[in-house]
């Protein structure tokens, strides 16, 4: 990679990408950060933190190929909980357009873990349909899948204060996850050396705790009880979510952890447990 040429990192100051700039900074790399709105709080702080920050949308291939001039790679991500399915595709083709323009040397798009496994779940099948075009393309590329974060855990955060987690599985199903900074991690390492990993589709998972594993971490680390509730697939209202559960109820994410740790053995791996007490226990 050359060191003189940023990478652009998309949604930069979303969860993913601000994990991926977080980890391109610590390495000392030159880092560019696409935002929808240059005035934002969050795109403020880029700034201070020595990030070039650029306007754009991921629906945009105009604003994507002027963000991807001159960069040395470029870190993609989609989302359908905006706009739904359709939007998500076309967030992708438009990413994949202006790489291709733009003649960008690398591209790292951040998929899911399973999205290669017919699993009719829609978020997981729309990423499909970019993983299969990006690999058809004449762009480099490294695919990464991640399995469920962590942080997931926080759209439920006042229920685990109140001594409770909720989650569609049984106690002893255990949940491949990952720490969204291992992300980061892992796409920093990617980049430094993208010619190990082109072509290559890896799937990313940190640690693999059941339901009661979770609830036990929690509880350590807010030093009082917190229980799993097993939620019914029944009680879930939205499809797509319905859909991932009962995929994780039933065939699951297929990582191979000792193997894919044993790999790439420099990078942290946060367990759950630790996960749960540097988040936690500083919370209030």
């Amino acid at each position: 990679m050359n060191a003189d040429q940023p990478v652009l990192v998309l949604g930069a100051t979303g969860g993913q990408g601000s994990a991926v700039v977080s980890a391109m900074l610590a390495r000392g790399a030159a880092v560019r950060g696409m935002v929808r709105n240059l005035q934002s709080a969050p795109a403020r702080r880029l700034a201070a933190r020595g990030v070039e920050v650029v306007g754009g949308d991921l629906a945009d291939r105009e604003s994507l190929a002027s963000a991807m001039r001159g960069v040395a790679g470029v870190f993609a991500m989609t989302t359908p909980f905006e706009s739904g399915p359709a939007a998500e595709i076309a967030q992708g083709r438009a990413i994949l357009a202006a790489a291709h323009e733009a003649r960008v040397p690398h591209v790292v798009f951040s998929s899911v873990a399973g999205a290669d496994q017919d699993t009719g779940v829609p978020h997981f099948e729309t990423k499909a349909v970019i993983e299969r075009e990006l690999a058809a393309g004449e762009v480099p590329y490294t695919i990464l899948g991640p399995t469920y974060f962590f942080d997931n855990a926080l759209g439920d955060v006042d229920r685990i204060h109140q001594g409770v987690l909720d989650l569609p599985l049984p106690p002893d199903r255990p949940l491949q996850q990952l720490a969204r900074p291992d992300l980061g991690e892992f796409t920093a390492a990617v980049f430094a050396a993208p010619g190990t990993f082109t072509g290559r589709r890896i799937e990313l998972a940190g640690d693999a705790p059941t339901p009661g594993d979770m609830a036990a971490a929690l509880s350590t680390a807010l030093g009082r009880t917190v229980r799993h509730n097993e939620v019914q697939l029944d009680e879930i209202g939205n499809d797509d979510m319905r859909a991932m559960w009962a995929f994780l109820r039933g065939h699951g994410y297929r990582v191979d952890v000792p193997a894919l740790h044993a790999a790439h053995p420099d990078l942290p791996w946060t367990s759950f447990a630790d996960w749960a007490a540097s988040t936690f226990s500083s919370t209030p």
